[in-house]
């Protein structure tokens, strides 16, 4: 195996190790967040962030490492740098003033490292690029429908009687994701400011699932059209070898 396959199982098995650990990250949220558990008296959950941040980081400096052109890497990889500091430690360690809200916020930072090294592993085992261009935004869609209904059941269900769990918070989530609309209304700001922005993502998903489907029957028909005209072309062959 030559140095460039080695390096590029490498990155990819890091990559999984990141979407794994992204998982497990949603999985230990997700808990805490239906049995409205602290977080931060969760010394397992605690520890297991900070240690997937140190992977997350060690990922970033081993690609670094890795790739021929750091400048070009840094240049369009220093967010995962960002994404990948293990803030909650940082302001817990340091006794820092944050609101609740801010502290619950914080702790989405990691998953969106998750989220990136998805799309990433999904546009490198896509054959077309429409195909990982839609492939990934389905991701990030889906992504951001599960944690925006966790954050919106985490603002609206001590204010909004419309939200009695996390089932009717998903339910929003998804109807408005879809552009259907909800007969739940969100009441804090953070909840309109989580429909704006599915709504958003929304409308973009369809345009680019119809060009999709458009680049589909257009390949369908070229190829279809590509035999139809090598058919024709071997009775004319048969044809001229026969005069």
């Amino acid at each position: 195996m030559d140095e460039v396959k080695v390096k590029r199982l490498i990155v990819d098995v890091l990559h999984w190790i990141i979407i794994i650990l992204s998982g497990m990250l949603i999985v230990f949220i997700s808990v805490d967040t239906f049995n409205g558990i602290n977080f931060l008296d969760n010394q397992r959950y605690m520890r297991f962030q900070l240690w997937t941040c140190i992977v997350f980081i060690a990922d970033f400096f081993i690609e670094l490492f890795l790739v021929d052109d750091r400048r070009h890497y840094l240049r369009t990889r220093w967010l995962f740098f960002l994404l990948s500091i293990p803030y909650l430690t940082i302001v817990h360690s340091l006794n820092l003033a944050l609101t609740p809200e801010q502290l619950f916020y914080l702790r989405f930072i990691p998953l969106a490292r998750g989220v990136l090294a998805m799309v990433i592993v999904v546009g490198a085992i896509s054959q077309t690029k429409i195909t990982s261009f839609l492939t990934s935004y389905l991701i990030i869609m889906a992504a951001s429908i599960y944690l925006g209904s966790l954050i919106f059941l985490y603002r609206e269900h001590p204010v909004n009687p419309m939200v009695n769990d996390f089932g009717s918070a998903l339910w929003w989530a998804c109807m408005t994701a879809t552009t259907l609309g909800c007969d739940i209304n969100p009441v804090t700001v953070t909840g309109k400011i989580l429909g704006c922005v599915l709504s958003v993502g929304g409308i973009i998903m369809f345009p680019l699932f119809t060009v999709y489907i458009t680049s589909l029957i257009q390949h369908y028909k070229d190829t279809h059209m590509l035999d139809l005209s090598v058919l024709k072309e071997k009775p004319d062959q048969k044809s001229e070898k026969t005069n």
